[in-house]
Parts: C-alpha cells; structure tokens; sequence
C-alpha cells in the first residue's frame, strides 16, 4: 500500500524566499525574482483530489525562479522533460515492496535550471515539502507530473526588456479559484459514481470518478478516490463488477496481501469474453489482485496502437463471509470497501 512509500520519502521543507520584481533596465540577474504556486489540492477528508498545478501557468523573467509546494497526500512531482524525451515510468514497479523512482533518470537537486538541455524533476513530494527551479533563459517550457498523466503546465519565460502581464497576487487568485472549481466539480461528481455502471453482473460498484479540465496552460483533472457501493451484499455464488470510471486515474481493486506489483492482475484473474477480468473467491482469506483498471493510455498521433484498456474487474464469490478490499493506490487515502456474502 502506498502510505508504506509515503513513510519511505524523506521530508524536505524548504524554506521560502520572498520573491520580489524591482522593475528597471539593469541586468536579470539582478533582480532575479522568486514565484510561487502549489502542487495539488485534496479535501480535508482526502476524498476529492485536484491532480493539478496551481496555477498552471506562468510568465517570469530570465533568471527568476519558481517554487512549488506540494500540498497533498496525493503523490506528484514537478518536471520538465527534454524535448522529445520518451515520458519515463514514476516507478520501477508499482508495489510498495521495492518500488523505486525511476525520474529521468534519477532526480536534480533543489534550485537546478530548467534550458530544455536535459531533464530536471523533483523527486516524490508530499504535503510539506517544497522544490524550486530557475529559468536562466527565455523561452517556452513544459511543466509535468511523472505520477499523473494529464496534469502540465505552461511557463512562459520572457526577456528582462518585457514587460510581465501578472504578478504574484494573479496567479494567487488563479490558482486560489482553479483549486475552488476543480474540488467543486469533485462534489458533483459523487452524483455520478452513484449512477449504475453498465454491468454484466447484477450487482456493480464504481471504482472512483474523475473529470479531466483544459486551459491555456495545460491539462488538469479532478478525482473522486472512493469506491461508491463500497458496502455491498450479495448471495453465494454472485458476482460483483468493478468499473472505473476515473481517467486518468488508475484503480485496483485488492483483497487480502498487496502483491510486490501492483500494476499487473494476480495469475489466478481470467479474462470474460468480452475482455473483462475475473477472479474467483472461496473464502475471505484468500488473496487477488485486479491490477490497475482505468483507461491508462492516450489516443496520440504517432504512438503504437495500444490494446483495449482493462476498465473493469469482476470476482464471483463461492463461500459466505465478510470480504474486505482495497485500491492498493489509494487505500491510505480512504479507498476501501467491503462485500458481504451471505448463504
């Protein structure tokens, strides 16, 4: 479970400089300017997660740097890939048991220079933690999140000769209002993870929701992390259908040990005719894993053809009793639920 890899990263709260803009005709360098935006916004209960930088766009000066705070439970990193650099994996696998970060690789230390020559990243950050970058040259950057697909940013670096159209107290109004919209949309999306799935079984549980936002700086999205029907009853010899309905997110739906990776299904999990995974349960105590459910991939020109994403996971329950199951993604911040199975 992922709060073992939460425990496992070391906490580095850096302080903060004042960034302040003196306007004038002498070099960049001096008066070099530090901003600031966060990365992230969760609910007080972790239901509802803005996987978003806030704001999502910038414009500074040559030689300014920006720090990110990091805000969330919720894993990110802040990154900037060399162009046409293949998007690594977060991770060398997806377990808590030996799960490394793979960065691009490797991480760049606090305050490096984003030139577009190589890759820079922030290693994983977590609620306390900060990271900043500078921007010695004007120019036009991609700002990403390794852990979550559809979640940029846009900074535009300008020459010291013009003029900036915003400064600091803009982009804390923006990023203030795309965090108010972004966990506002979360609570409407509750009324549709209650909403039936299309099932082959008779009895459905949604596994999370999300909604995916665009704006002139990029890509955010906003997730539901909950199961919704997450205490369901059933007979003997019922099956139960899993559906996630969260792209980008990837889900799992995990009963007893967490296997080392969570990406793939357990061996025991077969494929339905119509592509769906299925499992088989003979008693509570018995282990399996779904592997990751969600649309994972994008339609992109120029990429290989992928095959039909693994979206939905069903289990048939052969033997009474009180069945608890995870996401192994998210179970640390309150994904879980619970099927009871009755003679």
């Amino acid at each position: 479970m992922l709060h073992n890899l939460r425990k496992r990263i070391s906490v580095r709260v850096a302080a903060v400089a004042a960034g302040v803009l003196i306007a004038g005709a002498a070099p960049a360098a001096a008066f070099a300017g530090e901003w600031t935006g966060t990365v992230g916004a969760q609910a007080s209960d972790l239901t509802h997660t803005a996987l978003a930088f806030l704001p999502n766009e910038f414009w500074i000066h040559a030689g300014d740097t920006i720090r990110f705070q990091f805000v969330t439970a919720e894993l990110h990193t802040v990154s900037f890939l060399k162009l046409g650099q293949p998007r690594p994996p977060a991770f060398s696998n997806f377990g808590i048991n030996g799960g490394v970060f793979v960065g691009c690789p490797g991480t760049t230390p606090d305050g490096s220079s984003v030139t577009g020559a190589g890759c820079v990243t922030s290693g994983i950050g977590l609620a306390g933690q900060s990271y900043s970058v500078s921007f010695p040259n004007a120019g036009n950057f991609k700002l990403v999140c390794l852990v979550h697909v559809r979640m940029t940013g846009a900074i535009h670096v300008l020459p010291f000769s013009e003029t900036l159209p915003h400064d600091q107290a803009f982009y804390d109004r923006e990023a203030d209002a795309e965090r108010t919209g972004l966990l506002s949309e979360a609570n409407a999306l509750n009324g549709d993870g209650n909403a039936q799935t299309v099932e082959t079984s008779a009895n459905a549980v949604t596994a999370g929701v999300a909604d995916i936002h665009s704006n002139g700086g990029g890509s955010q999205s906003v997730s539901v992390m909950r199961f919704f029907g997450d205490k369901i009853s059933v007979r003997v010899g019922d099956t139960v259908e899993w559906t996630n309905k969260a792209t980008p997110v990837a889900h799992t739906v995990t009963f007893g040990t967490e296997p080392i990776n969570d990406m793939p299904p357990s061996a025991a999990v077969t494929l339905d005719e119509d592509g769906t995974r299925h499992a088989v349960l003979g008693s509570p105590n018995e282990s399996v894993n779904s592997g990751f459910i969600g649309v994972l991939g994008q339609e992109t020109i120029g990429a290989a053809e992928a095959p039909l994403d693994a979206t939905r996971f069903r289990v048939t329950f052969m033997a009474p009793g009180v069945f608890n199951y995870y996401c192994a993604l998210h179970d640390d911040l309150g994904m879980t639920g619970t099927v009871v199975v009755r003679q």
